[in-house]
């Protein structure tokens, strides 16, 4: 089964070598969840798409958020950046950022 669902992620994808995760709980400023370079870049990928997870790529903004340690909320600087990748994740689960908020005070 692992073959079948590496045929299913793109090409690009499997050339990334280094790959961020944020973690957002709609409260406290984003932190970066999960960084890794090469082989552990691959498996975040993976369990991102695993999970349905959105993937941003901007190989710029990976590089300096992977500066950060773990556990580290987003600088205030890249405040508006990563609004803006937000609203776009919304958007694209058909959300609004209000909805989160319940959705997650529901669960």
């Amino acid at each position: 089964m692992e073959k079948e669902y590496l045929d299913e992620i793109p090409e690009h994808l499997l050339k990334a070598n280094q790959a961020i995760a944020l973690s957002y709980d709609g409260e406290k400023a984003p932190t970066l969840a999960a960084k890794g370079d090469n082989e552990l870049a691959q498996a975040i990928i993976q369990l991102a798409l695993q999970a349905k997870v959105p993937i941003y790529e901007n190989a710029e903004l990976t590089q300096w958020l992977s500066t950060l340690d773990l556990g580290d909320e987003i600088p205030q600087a890249l405040y508006l950046t990563i609004a803006e990748i937000l609203a776009f994740v919304y958007k694209l689960e058909g959300k609004e950022p209000e909805q989160q908020s319940k959705d997650q005070a529901k669960d």
